[in-house]
C-alpha cells in the first residue's frame, strides 16, 4: 500500500464513463457485458486514474462537483481488482472499496473505444514501472547481502603513492674564464679565420713603429716590400735600387765612349 509521505500523480483522466450493477458470477467463466443493461447505466460521471507510490487508484467522480462516488485501489494489473470482459474491449469489472474495507464488484464501460484503450495503457505502463522498481530493489538487496570487499588498511600496512615527478631543471650553461657567459666551441670543431679583404694589404694591430706593412711592388704583384726590416717575418729582400753597393765610384760620363744626347 502507499505511504502517507508519497505524493499522488495523475495517470489518466476520462470525462465520460458508465457504471453498471452486475449480477454475481454464476460460474468460473468470465464476465460478459451482454448480461448487463448497457442501455441503462446506473451511474454516469468521469474517471480519474492516479498513482501513489506503487499503487494505482481508479476514482469515479461527479463531472460537475468532483465528488468521489467510488474508488478501486489496484495493486497489480491484470488482477482481481480489475478484470476484462470476454465479449468486449470497452467494458471492465472493477472491485471498489470504501474506507471501512468493504468491497463490491461493478461494471464500467466507455462509449468510445479509444478511451478504453487509453485506460488500459495507463495501467499497463504504471505496473511496468512497478516491476522494474521491484527488480532494482531485489538486485540492491542481493548486493548488500553478499560479502563485502575489505579495502581497509591492516595494522602496520603502508602504501606508497607516486603522484608524479616534476620536470628536470635545465643544467646551467658553462661560462668562459672571462665571465662573459659565452659557450665554448663544439668538440672537434675549428675556428675559421676572419675573411681577408679584397686588397692584399694586411694591417696588424699595434702602433705605427711596430706595424708590419706589406706593400705590393709595382713591377711584380707577388713581391712583398717590408717597411721595417727589423720586424720582417719573411726574410730580407732588397729592392732593385739597393742592389748596387753605395761605395762604388761613379764613372765620369766624359771618359766613356757613349754619345750624349
Amino acid at each position: 500500500m502507499a505511504s502517507e509521505g508519497e505524493y499522488e500523480s495523475i495517470l489518466c483522466v476520462k470525462p465520460d464513463v458508465n457504471v453498471y450493477r452486475i449480477p454475481p458470477r454464476a460460474s468460473n467463466r468470465g464476465y460478459r457485458a451482454a448480461d448487463w443493461k448497457l442501455d441503462a447505466p446506473d451511474w454516469m460521471g468521469r474517471m480519474r486514474i492516479t498513482a501513489k507510490g506503487k499503487v494505482a487508484f481508479i476514482k469515479l467522480e461527479d463531472k460537475v462537483s468532483g465528488e468521489l462516488f467510488a474508488q478501486a485501489p489496484v495493486n497489480e494489473y491484470p488482477g482481481i481488482a480489475l478484470e476484462t470482459v470476454s465479449d468486449s474491449s470497452r467494458y471492465f469489472v472493477l472491485r471498489i472499496q470504501d474506507d471501512n474495507g468493504r468491497s463490491a464488484f461493478i461494471g464500467v464501460g466507455f462509449a468510445d473505444r479509444g478511451d478504453a484503450f487509453d485506460f488500459n495503457v495507463a495501467l499497463q505502463d504504471h505496473f511496468k514501472w512497478v516491476k522494474q522498481e521491484n527488480e532494482i530493489s531485489k538486485n540492491s538487496q542481493a548486493a548488500d547481502s553478499g560479502p563485502k570487499l575489505d579495502l581497509g588498511f591492516k595494522e602496520g600496512q603502508t602504501i606508497t603513492l607516486n603522484i608524479g615527478q616534476g620536470k628536470k631543471r635545465d643544467k646551467p650553461r658553462p661560462q668562459s674564464s672571462g665571465g662573459l657567459g659565452l659557450l665554448p666551441p663544439p668538440p672537434g670543431g675549428k675556428i675559421a679565420p676572419p675573411p681577408l679583404s679584397n686588397h692584399n694589404t694586411v694591417q696588424p694591430t699595434g702602433g705605427a713603429q711596430t706595424a708590419c706593412l706589406l706593400e705590393l711592388d709595382s713591377s711584380n704583384s707577388n713581391t712583398v716590400v717590408q717597411s721595417n726590416p727589423s720586424s720582417d717575418l719573411w726574410g730580407d729582400f732588397s729592392s732593385s735600387a739597393s742592389s748596387v753597393p753605395a761605395s762604388a765610384p761613379r764613372q765620369d760620363p766624359s771618359s766613356e765612349n757613349w754619345v750624349q744626347f
